[in-house]
């Protein structure tokens, strides 16, 4: 598969290069606004082609699929060019600056008949696909509560826009608050249908929050705690899951690399959990391309992308307005 780039991106050089190419996958140019930083992004990376425009890069065409990686507003425009131009999409999370958009984006690419997808990593992890083995399974009973921490500290080189600018979509809510709306959606395999929140800035936030802690009320009865922020260096992540006939303590899951532990405790005693470490974003892509193939689906669909944006969405506006808010499912 030929893939292009829509941004110049730490987290395309760190792990969806290396992870295309895993695959014997060529990605064939860079697209970004700052056409000096696409030349200097190719040839750092190898790649044959720079543009200094998406325009520019799709109308010369030689790709089959386009990740996007590019600021959060830009996401709605780029994926809906890189439809229109018949590329399938892995585009970044969130979807879109709003509801509207990302369903747009949804909409668009199946009435193109190509492959549009989340990049929303955690589920791929070996450690997510183990904890949600044992909920289905029964291991806990029926789940009463859920607490994910993802607390941690954003590093100097990834700050920049995600902690000073709103209206590039800056702040913890778009850039982490979605990302375990996804992972409780997947592990426990339903939706959040209401929210409370509080947000602040605790040293970080330039205009935009930089921490937040939110409860959600799921269907089953069971209630959900969420704590993220950019500025603790030294919390750790976790996942624990609670129910009437046990509970599971995951560390150091929250995370890109396959890495962390994971603890049942039942009346029998306490045992640890083995998980595969393969590659999350190796993963991600081998299900993409398969996708693509016609075989299966991506491990994150654009519903997955609109549905953990409406829950991060209803975290900010209960913040916002110290209201209790009902996550909006809508059409």
């Amino acid at each position: 598969m030929r893939w292009g780039l829509a941004g110049a991106s730490t987290i395309a050089s760190e792990h969806m290069i290396p992870a295309f190419r895993a695959h014997g996958d060529e990605v064939s140019w860079v697209a970004s606004g700052n056409p000096d930083r696409a030349l200097h992004y190719a040839a750092d990376h190898g790649i044959g082609r720079a543009f200094g425009s998406l325009e520019e890069a799709l109308a010369a065409g030689g790709v089959d699929a386009v990740y996007i990686s590019s600021t959060n507003e830009k996401h709605a425009p780029q994926a809906l060019a890189a439809i229109a131009a018949g590329a399938h999409v892995l585009c970044e999370k969130p979807l879109a600056m709003n509801l509207a958009e990302a369903a747009d984006m949804v909409e668009k690419a199946q009435q193109a008949g190509v492959v549009f997808a989340t990049n929303h990593h955690l589920r791929c992890a070996g450690s997510h696909r183990a904890i949600r083995d044992l909920i289905a399974a029964g291991a806990v009973g029926q789940v009463l509560s859920m607490r994910v921490h993802h607390a941690v500290h954003l590093p100097p080189h990834l700050q920049g826009w995600r902690i000073n600018d709103a209206g590039a979509g800056g702040g913890v809510v778009p850039d982490i608050t979605v990302h375990d709306a996804d992972t409780v959606r997947f592990l426990l395999g339903e939706d959040p249908i209401e929210v409370t929140a509080l947000d602040g800035t605790s040293g970080m936030g330039e205009g935009v929050e930089d921490s937040v802690m939110s409860i959600w009320a799921m269907p089953s009865g069971a209630m959900v705690f969420a704590h993220e922020s950019f500025t603790h260096p030294f919390a750790g992540s976790a996942v624990e899951v609670h129910g009437t006939l046990g509970s599971i303590f995951a560390q150091g899951v929250m995370t890109q690399r396959p890495v962390g532990e994971i603890e049942l405790v039942t009346a029998d005693g306490r045992r640890n959990v083995p998980f595969s470490n393969h590659n999350l974003y190796v993963e991600g892509v081998r299900m993409f391309r398969e996708a693509v193939r016609g075989s299966g689906q991506p491990s994150a669909t654009g519903l997955d992308g609109i549905n953990s944006l409406r829950v991060a969405l209803a975290v900010r506006e209960a913040a916002r307005s110290g209201q209790r808010v009902a996550v909006n499912y809508g059409a």
